[in-house]
């Protein structure tokens, strides 16, 4: 009988592996040379998913190499319980999230950018600028590309589960426990950037007539310069907003 190690997952994790295979341990071959990392990403699963991983009931880094008749167990990220002194496969999460979105997340990046999230979409950038990007930024990955996430250089990701741009917000956010984070309307729809206050004379060469007769307080985005002020949108963005706050559980009442 070929050498092996018993592999259970836990939590979403079973999410990656086949129906047969969940809440309950499977049987993994291993060669000499194999880490614990080599052998989850062989079952399907992202080393991105994973925070915590247990060999016989110690807790290891992803370069530790398992012996055949192991029991390995993996645990999904932990952003919102505090597992101690236990060894992380990853460094700790980022206490200061910022994300990188695959171009196939375009409406996730703009409803992170209404709650005032700092999510970048490049449009024209591939999984090795993607990858690449989010190592030397210090960004998370948001993608549904598996693949993305199993690259060497990844530390940090979130495989998006939901198809739906709402659902999908609402997702990541309890996900990484990013509800003390939001700050609706700080940040610019379009790129990203912080938006601040500022003054009408400023940018009133900028506005159409109607804008400059009837709206006196504007906001600039200090990146690529849009402009924007609480014109007849707003209140179905305010609902937008509500809509997702009541859906994470922290209640409406928007403020532009």
């Amino acid at each position: 009988m070929a050498p092996s190690v018993e592999l259970r997952v836990y939590a979403e994790l079973n999410d990656f592996v086949p129906v047969a295979a969940r809440s309950r341990s499977q049987l993994r071959p291993i060669r000499p040379h194999q880490t614990v990392k080599d052998i989850i990403e062989a079952a399907g699963i992202p080393h991105t998913e994973v925070d915590l991983m247990l060999v016989n009931g110690e807790s290891v880094d992803f370069g530790h190499h398992p012996r055949p008749g192991d029991r390995l167990a993996a645990y999904p990220v932990f952003e919102t319980l505090d597992i101690g002194l236990l060894t992380r496969v990853r460094p700790r999460p980022l206490r200061d999230p910022r994300f990188i979105v695959d171009v196939n997340l375009g409406g996730l990046a703009r409803l992170m950018r209404l709650m005032g999230l700092d999510a970048r979409c490049p449009w024209d950038a591939d999984d090795t600028a993607l990858a690449e990007a989010a190592a030397a930024e210090g960004r998370i990955i948001l993608t549904r590309d598996r693949g993305l996430l199993k690259r060497r250089n990844v530390t940090h990701g979130v495989l998006v589960r939901s198809n739906r741009s709402f659902e999908q917000i609402v997702e990541v956010i309890r996900r990484l426990d990013l509800a003390d984070r939001l700050m609706p309307f700080s940040r610019c729809l379009r790129c990203g950037g912080v938006i601040v206050d500022v003054a009408k004379q400023d940018v009133i060469d900028r506005l159409e007539p109607l804008t400059r007769d009837y709206y006196d307080t504007f906001r600039q985005c200090r990146d690529c310069g849009r402009i924007y002020w609480a014109g007849s949108h707003q209140r179905r963005l305010n609902d937008l907003v509500d809509r997702i706050r009541v859906a994470i559980g922290t209640g409406g009442d928007a403020v532009p």
